[in-house]
């Protein structure tokens, strides 16, 4: 008889404690948090900084191609797989994007031109300031100038389906687009609390991010910039889950070793 009332008995212990951590996990949970924008809000905003220019930053990877009347006139200023001292291209048998890596000064070196000051400049600047230094120079007549950040991304980490550095081939993403691609907010993830990381100049600032709120619509935070940096923490009931699972493993391990024991003793 003990034979299979001890075994049952065992079995509908566990059974109901795992429905007990089931009922406190789904318990935890809340609706209205883990929805993005619960306040109401009008059905229209200004779109904020509608014409983004990215700033060149030291480190970055710029993409020229040129163009002009006279395409053979062209053909030097115009990299090619090969890759020479100072240009970014293939490393250790690694396709990379052929582009003129900006130095820690700041600068690239361009054909025939040298030194060129790149890091500060917003995109259209330095195009514009290429585009005269080659005009003026009598290099070439009417230059088209064409300038790409090759190594455009941002960086996704925490309570996120996919934690991943997103590449950018447009310029251009915002918050949301890049949390989407990272495979969306779990629905442990702290809403209203996103931390975001920007490199401004020589500094690195933080700001927080409230998705629960439509100010995010006019902030200047909605759009990303080159290496920005989100960080998703997790909610509380997460933490507090985590940490009383924690605490409670050791009793249920010892649990689960002495009920092993009591088995072994009565069908031996």
């Amino acid at each position: 008889m003990n034979r299979f009332v001890l075994p049952v008995c065992a079995n509908y212990g566990r059974f109901l404690l795992l429905l007990a951590l089931s009922v406190f996990f789904v318990g935890c949970a809340s609706v209205e948090k883990s929805r993005y924008f619960n306040d109401s809000y009008p059905a229209q905003y200004p779109l904020v900084d509608a014409n983004l220019d990215p700033i060149i930053q030291k480190a970055d990877i710029l993409g020229i191609n040129i163009s002009s009347l006279n395409p053979d006139a062209n053909l030097p200023f115009n990299l090619t797989n090969t890759t020479p001292a100072g240009y970014f291209g293939n490393t250790n048998n690694t396709q990379a994007p052929v582009g003129y890596l900006v130095d820690p000064e700041g600068v690239i070196t361009f054909p025939m031109l040298g030194r060129l000051q790149a890091a500060g400049l917003t995109k259209q600047q330095f195009t514009d300031s290429l585009t005269l230094a080659l005009a003026s120079r009598k290099l070439l007549v009417d230059p088209i100038v064409n300038v790409r950040i090759l190594n455009f991304r941002v960086t996704v980490l925490g309570e996120v389906g996919k934690p991943s550095v997103v590449s950018v081939a447009n310029e251009r993403i915002s918050m949301l687009e890049a949390i989407g691609m990272a495979g969306d907010l779990l629905l442990t993830a702290k809403r209203d609390n996103i931390l975001l990381i920007r490199e401004e100049g020589n500094k690195k600032i933080t700001r927080r991010i409230n998705l629960n709120d439509e100010s995010l619509f006019r902030s200047p935070y909605y759009f990303l910039k080159n290496n920005d940096i989100i960080y998703v923490e997790a909610n509380k009931a997460r933490v507090q889950s985590t940490s009383r699972f924690t605490q409670l493993l050791p009793a249920l391990l010892s649990g689960f070793a002495l009920l092993a024991i009591i088995v072994d003793r009565v069908f031996r």
